[in-house]
């Protein structure tokens, strides 16, 4: 049976469902998920939040088309890469401290093409996929375009499980839990 599980598209909302369901078990959890910014009733971005709380941008519009080379950008969003590594960087570290036996969950709201554009995110992301005593619930995107490497990477191990979250004819409630048995079948 697979070790971790990732959700495709219609996420955010079922991993924070999902969180709050799983916190109230008592295996240690901690993460991140990403949230949209809205302002006057447009998206103007999105943050990233802690479990614990914490937020900082992940992007913001930009509306300079003669912004910098070395920005990283997603379409017309300025990716934040310092702001989201002193995030999430330390957080993935700690989740990964201790020994494989102590079992933990780590949420990761999403791998994909903004998150990506840090090389310490990626390392750490593989460093939690190959510690045994921590189980993922994260969030990849659909497959469109180029493929981004450590998606198709995660979506090929056969220690993952993919939910395509737009195919599931389920109610938000039973899909949530179904992720929780799967999560429980992935603890053991």
């Amino acid at each position: 049976f697979a070790s971790h599980l990732f959700l495709g598209v219609g996420k955010t909302t079922l991993i924070q469902k999902a969180t709050q369901a799983l916190k109230s078990t008592g295996v240690p959890i901690d993460g991140f998920y990403t949230e949209e910014v809205r302002e006057h009733g447009r998206r103007t971005g999105f943050d990233v939040v802690t479990l614990s709380g914490k937020r900082g941008p992940l992007s913001r519009v930009s509306s300079d088309s003669s912004a910098s080379r070395r920005e990283c950008r997603v379409g017309q969003y300025v990716v934040d890469v310092a702001s989201f590594e002193q995030l999430v960087l330390p957080l993935l570290r700690n989740v990964n401290l201790g020994s494989d036996a102590e079992r933990k969950i780590c949420i990761i709201d999403e791998i994909g093409k903004m998150e990506l554009f840090s090389q310490p995110f990626i390392q750490a992301v593989r460093q939690t996929l190959s510690n045994s005593g921590t189980v993922i619930l994260g969030t990849i995107p659909i497959p469109k375009g180029k493929p981004l490497d450590l998606v198709e990477e995660i979506r090929s191990r056969k220690d993952v499980k993919v939910f395509n979250v737009s195919s599931i004819k389920y109610s938000q409630r039973a899909f949530c839990s179904r992720v929780q048995v799967c999560i429980w079948i992935c603890l053991k």
